[in-house]
């Protein structure tokens, strides 16, 4: 059995630690008196040498999701690095059979709010095989990756990035391609190719969480803002909009250093609110927009998509 980290002994609704569960843990003593007080977001804790101390966001993707350039409530945020996390930012927790069966997590953010998101795969598989074609003596450039792809054949191959294979393989390439023969789909051929199946296959996984969070949350999500080192990928940026069928605001790429300052200066008063620190951000930075160009190539993916992830 995993053990519980202590994220998880934390009551999503009246964020505070859950005591009956902690009192069930089995030991000799009971841990509650090794729990300390929980502050939010933003709290002044002290100051050092008269500098203000401030618990500020917490986690990266916390921080990165306070320094979205947004406002209203229809758009949601993808994270997008290593690991991408993509989610919608509510006033309350959803804890139904709905978010527990998409496998959705509750994540307490900054002014009270909480981040109802799921853990994807990011830009790990694309890294793996770009170390491994390095090894093997082809040294290839992220803008050169970018450039075959585009030039490869759409759609030759639909992949499930999240699949347990993909987590740690001895060898990336090797495990796409026994994912592929494993589904009777030929394996890509070249560099283009696989950059391309892996691109397609985020995007195509982007747009399955997506549908997923609106029949949760209940309303439509028209844009994504997605923010992290991933957005750098102009190519997965496009397709994302593509494939998701919605507007794409990406950039900053340091939203979590973005955020982070936002939540200090709104804990010492200088910004008023979380709307007026996105306000901010996105004066401050010069996100760049994809407009979606959908199709029913898409479509007949994302179905190829769903009939290969176990139900």
């Amino acid at each position: 059995m995993r053990p519980l980290s202590t994220s998880q002994l934390v009551d999503a609704r009246t964020r505070q630690w859950s005591l009956d569960l902690v009192e069930k843990l089995k030991g000799a003593e009971s841990p509650v008196r090794l729990l300390p007080e929980l502050v939010e977001p933003g709290t002044v804790l002290g100051d050092f040498e008269g500098i203000p101390v401030i618990a500020t966001a917490a986690h990266d993707t916390a921080a990165a999701v306070a320094g979205c350039p947004a406002a209203g409530n229809d758009w949601a945020f993808l994270s997008s690095g290593t690991w991408s996390l993509l989610g919608v930012e509510l006033a309350a927790p959803v804890i139904t059979q709905p978010a527990l069966d998409a496998n959705l997590s509750n994540e307490l953010g900054i002014s009270g709010t909480t981040r109802l998101l799921k853990n994807i795969c990011g830009l790990w598989p694309l890294q793996r095989c770009r170390e491994e074609w390095a090894a093997a003596g082809r040294e290839v450039s992220w803008d050169q990756l970018i450039a075959l792809a585009r030039k490869a054949p759409p759609f030759s191959a639909v992949i499930d990035p999240d699949d347990p294979r993909f987590v740690a393989p001895p060898s990336m390439l090797q495990a796409i391609a026994g994912f592929c023969r494993d589904t009777s789909q030929h394996p890509p051929k070249d560099v283009g190719g696989t950059v391309r199946v892996v691109l397609e296959a985020l995007a195509l996984k982007c747009r399955r969480v997506l549908m997923q969070l609106e029949e949760v949350v209940g309303r439509s999500l028209s844009t994504i803002h997605m923010v992290g080192g991933g957005v750098q990928n102009r190519l997965l940026c496009q397709w994302t909009a593509d494939a998701c069928a919605r507007r794409v605001v990406a950039g900053p790429v340091e939203a979590t250093a973005a955020g982070n300052i936002v939540t200090q200066a709104m804990a010492v008063g200088a910004v008023g609110s979380l709307a007026d620190a996105r306000q901010i951000v996105a004066r401050s930075f010069r996100p760049a927009e994809y407009q979606p160009h959908p199709s029913s190539a898409w479509d007949d993916a994302c179905a190829r998509l769903e009939n290969l992830i176990p139900k």
